[in-house]
């Protein structure tokens, strides 16, 4: 879930506040892993946030998303949303089908600490721009996260992931951010998917972001839709969404919500 961060300044995580977002954050890669195992065609969003619920339950642990605040308490416990659905899509009655480009975020809490993760999957045979579309956005994922690292800067992840999406013919969105998180899940900074390099806040050791390129096939324009919640595409066009929460270290990024192979 994106929205803008807090404005309080970046805090840097101590080694107990970073050691309890990776257990916040191998949770999450769990729970999302078995959610993935269950996207198919036939089965309706709202079981899939069941699945996910549950999974969140037996960790022990808590679903960040429901009751999030907006236009009214978010009701689940992921956002799942279907190919022009950019972020934010409501579970519900909906049928996922063939050929679909589903995406799924989910964030969880952990004594006290979040975590915030998403993929995008193309459902059965599917087109190759659904393909396409969802390899450019991780790999746009990947190229941002490796930005991670100490004496860079914020401005230097948005470069990647915009020169990037923008080298494919693609865009990447506007109006939504990625966003530092920690004890909340909305803290500072607010990273844009594009940017200029060397500009924005300075990457320091502790220093944990969720990074979640949204990329576009068409316009980067977006509208919500009347539930106040789901955000599409303007046009209509297809759209993906990765995401994970990442901390800047001493040498590599290291990803929190990634499942270790």
């Amino acid at each position: 879930m994106t929205r803008a961060g807090r404005r309080r300044g970046i805090e840097r995580k101590s080694a107990r506040e970073l050691a309890l977002m990776r257990q916040s954050g191998k949770i999450l890669a769990q729970v999302l892993a078995e959610v993935r195992s269950h996207v198919r065609p036939g089965i309706t969003t709202r079981q899939l946030d069941a699945i996910a619920e549950r999974t969140i339950a037996q960790f022990k642990a808590v679903p960040s998303f429901k009751g999030y605040p907006g236009p009214y308490p978010f009701p689940c416990a992921t956002t799942i949303s279907i190919n022009e659905q950019l972020v934010h899509g409501i579970p519900g009655p909906r049928v996922i089908r063939e050929g679909d480009l589903v995406s799924v975020d989910c964030g969880v809490i952990f004594e006290g600490y979040h975590s915030d993760a998403a993929f995008s999957v193309g459902v059965g045979q599917c087109a190759p721009e659904v393909t396409r579309l969802i390899d450019v956005t991780a790999k746009a994922l990947d190229l941002g996260i490796d930005q991670m690292r100490p004496g860079r800067h914020t401005g230097d992840i948005g470069a990647a992931i915009q020169q990037w999406v923008e080298s494919q013919g693609y865009q990447v969105v506007r109006d939504y951010t990625s966003h530092g998180i920690g004890r909340e899940m909305h803290e500072d900074p607010a990273v844009p998917n594009y940017g200029k390099p060397g500009s924005g806040w300075l990457l320091q050791p502790g220093i944990t972001i969720a990074i979640e390129p949204m990329v576009l096939v068409g316009t980067s324009e977006t509208r919500t839709l009347p539930d106040e919640w789901t955000v599409v595409s303007e046009d209509g066009s297809l759209t993906a969404h990765w995401e994970h929460t990442v901390a800047v270290t001493d040498g590599e990024p290291e990803v929190l919500t990634r499942l270790e192979d």
